[in-house]
């Protein structure tokens, strides 16, 4: 399959940095066993276009995204470049519902996992059954299921349900995250993801579980959310040099 690219020298300097963030960020996804074939999405706003984004064009594997190959669109989802791409409509609608009313959610991160679906369809759900999970207690939307993400007239709901939080759980589909950059939006969508793979452990094994009363569920929530160090510093380097000895070339 062909898939369009764009150089470097055809891109602002701000423009292809964040390419490479976002590449970067899809084949840390792809390695963590949060990618879904070749549907989800995650975005990133342009940092000196701020009414455009970037895409993973549709039909590419996590683990084949690279910086030349991403797309850029507008918030009406026209393809600025590369020439002859394709984006998922259903990928434009969920994305476009943040960046657009959104001024600080420069990156979106929305997986199909299997346990995030678990948990999407529970009545209860996302449990407070481990430390991870604890950092989305009162922080966390959800976001009732109203078909194939494909009509314009959801991204509202899905703006309100989002409200004031920066992770939720889109009902019967999955999850999503939301970041000041591409490391924040990794960051707390691999946290989400772990909390909900251990609440399906555990409630697989019928055995009677705990949850900590309020006021401690409270403290840890501020505490991991008030981390002074953020992602960027604390774990993304890391990642980064992770991906240079797993699945290298996400740059190019």
């Amino acid at each position: 399959m062909s898939v369009p690219k764009i150089s470097k020298r055809e891109v602002s300097a701000a423009e292809w940095q964040a390419r490479v963030d976002l590449a970067a960020c899809y084949r840390l996804v792809e390695h963590f066993g949060m990618d879904d074939l070749v549907y989800t999405h995650i975005t990133l706003r342009v940092p000196d276009a701020p009414d455009r984004f970037l895409i993973n064009p549709f039909g590419v594997m996590f683990g084949d995204i690279t910086a030349s190959n991403l797309v850029c669109v507008n918030l009406s989802g026209e393809v600025m470049h590369p020439a002859g791409a394709r984006v998922n409509p259903a990928g434009f609608i969920v994305h476009s519902a943040i960046h657009l009313k959104s001024t600080d959610a420069h990156c979106v991160l929305h997986t199909h996992t299997e346990a995030g679906m678990a948990v999407s369809a529970l009545d209860c759900g996302l449990l407070m059954l481990n430390q991870k999970a604890m950092q989305f207690h009162n922080r966390i939307g959800y976001h009732a299921f109203e078909g194939m993400a494909l009509a314009e007239e959801e991204r509202e709901s899905l703006f309100q349900d989002l409200g004031p939080h920066k992770a939720l759980i889109l009902r019967h589909h999955g999850l999503l995250c939301v970041g000041e950059d591409v490391s924040e939006a990794f960051s707390l969508a691999y946290a989400l993801e772990i909390s909900c793979r251990v609440q399906m452990k555990i409630l697989a094994s019928a055995q009677p579980y705990t949850i900590p009363d309020e006021e401690v569920l409270e403290q840890t929530a501020r505490q991991l959310n008030g981390f002074p160090v953020p992602p960027r510093e604390r774990e993304w380097p890391g990642l980064l040099q992770l991906l240079e000895r797993v699945n290298p070339g996400y740059d190019a």
